[in-house]
C-alpha cells in the first residue's frame, strides 16, 4: 500500500518509522533528514546520464535509461531495505516526489511493505521546515563576552530540565576565530539547517526556549533567517564576568593547541586587530605568553560583541552577574531568573 503524506505529517512519523532516502549518495551527502537511510535508485554516475539524456532526449528516453538501471537492482534495493528496518511500515521520498520515489514505493509495496510517500519530495521538506522554523516561541537568548562560559551555562540549564538548542553544537564551531579547534568538521549549510529543525521540531513551544547569542554566521555554516530573526527579537540575558577569570578559561581552553593553528586563527582577524596587535599575540603565542594572547583577542571580541548588541531590534538587555566559580548555582539563578519574567509577562526586572 502506497499513501502519501504532507510534510507536517512526515515530520512526527520520521520519529516513529524509518525515513528511506532514494537520492543518489551526492544529494544524501550535500543533505538529509535527520537520521534517514540512503538507499539510491541510481548511483551518481546513473543519475548524471539519465538527467543528461532528460536534457538532450526528452522525458521518454531519460526514464527508459532509468528503468535500465533499477530493474536488475530490484532484489538488491529489497535485501537493502531490509537491513534498514525491522517494521512493516516505512517512510520514503526523492526529491520532488516524482519517478524516483514512485518506482521504489511500487517495489517496495508490492513486497509487503506500507509506504508512506512523501508529497513533493525532499524540495517540500525543505521548504516546510524553513516556515516552520519562523514559529514563536518564548525565546531566551543568553549573551555575553567571550569567555563567560555561555556553553556551559546552557548545558547546566538543560540539565536541570530546560529547553535548550546547542546552535555552535549543531554548527560543530565555538563561534570565535578559534572555534574550529578541536571540533569535528562542520556540516554542510543544508545538513545544519535540516539538524536544527529535527532539534526544533521537539520543542515544547509553551514553554522557554534558550538560545546562545549569535550572530548569522557560526563558522562556515549561515543560521537561517527565522532563527536570525528570533535572536534578534528576543529578550537577551547578558551575562558578566571578572576579565581576569575570563582570561583564564580561554587559555585553557585554547592554549593547548598547535601555535601556528592559534596564529593563523590570529591572522584572520589581523585586519581588525592592527598590524601592531597582531604581530604583538603572533609573538606572544611563540613564546607561550597565552594571558597576553587571550587579552589581545578580547579587545577585539568585546567591540564586536557590543556592536551587535546595539544592533538588536529588541533593545531589552539585562546584564545578569555571574560568579563563573560554580557553573551550576550560576545557571539555576539564571533559570530562576527567566521564570520570573515568564510567569510575570512582564520585562524582565533590572538587576
Amino acid at each position: 500500500m502506497i499513501l502519501p503524506i504532507e510534510p507536517t505529517c512526515f515530520v512526527q512519523e520520521a520519529k516513529k518509522y524509518p525515513v528511506i532516502d532514494v537520492r543518489s549518495p551526492g544529494e544524501f551527502n550535500q543533505g538529509h533528514i535527520p537520521g534517514a537511510f540512503n538507499l539510491p535508485l541510481f548511483t551518481d554516475a546513473e543519475r548524471a546520464v539519465v538527467g543528461t539524456l532528460y536534457v538532450k532526449s526528452g522525458r521518454e528516453y531519460a526514464v527508459l535509461k532509468g528503468l535500465d538501471y533499477a530493474l536488475p537492482k530490484t532484489g538488491w534495493y529489497i535485501d537493502s531495505l531490509q537491513t534498514f528496518s525491522s517494521t512493516q511500515k516505512i517512510l520514503l521520498h526523492c526529491w520532488r516526489g516524482g519517478l524516483r520515489s514512485l518506482l521504489m514505493a511500487e517495489v517496495f509495496s508490492k513486497a509487503g511493505y506500507e509506504v508512506a510517500l512523501l508529497s513533493g519530495g525532499y524540495k517540500d521538506y525543505r521548504r516546510f521546515i524553513r516556515e516552520d522554523l519562523s514559529r514563536p516561541g518564548k525565546i531566551i537568548v543568553l549573551g555575553g563576552f567571550t569567555g563567560t562560559g555561555k556553553t556551559a551555562l546552557l548545558k547546566s540549564i538543560a540539565s536541570k530540565g530546560e529547553q535548550v538548542v546547542d546552535l555552535e553544537g549543531l554548527a560543530c564551531h565555538k563561534g570565535s576565530v578559534f572555534g574550529a579547534l578541536g571540533q569535528p568538521a562542520q556540516p554542510t549549510n543544508e545538513q545544519f539547517e535540516n539538524n536544527l529543525y529535527s532539534r526544533w521540531s521537539d520543542l515544547d513551544f509553551s514553554k522557554m526556549i534558550w538560545v546562545e547569542d549569535e550572530s548569522r554566521m557560526i563558522g562556515k555554516v549561515t543560521l537561517p533567517d527565522p532563527i536570525v530573526e528570533h535572536i534578534s527579537s528576543s529578550p537577551l540575558i547578558r551575562v558578566d564576568l571578572d576579565a581576569s577569570i575570563r582570561i583564564k578559561r580561554l587559555v585553557m581552553e585554547y592554549a593547548g593547541y598547535d601555535k601556528e593553528l592559534l596564529s593563523d586563527a590570529i591572522i584572520r582577524i589581523g585586519e581588525r586587530l592592527g598590524g601592531t596587535r597582531t604581530r604583538e599575540a603572533i609573538t606572544a603565542i611563540e613564546n607561550s605568553r597565552f594571558d597576553e594572547v587571550a587579552t589581545i583577542a578580547l579587545s577585539y571580541y568585546d567591540k564586536a560583541y557590543l556592536f551587535s548588541t546595539v544592533r538588536r531590534k529588541n533593545k531589552t538587555v539585562h546584564d545578569f552577574l555571574i560568579s563563573g566559580e560554580d557553573i551550576e548555582t550560576d545557571a539555576a539563578h539564571l533559570i530562576e531568573f527567566s521564570y520570573k519574567y515568564i510567569q510575570h509577562g512582564t520585562d524582565l526586572p533590572r538587576l
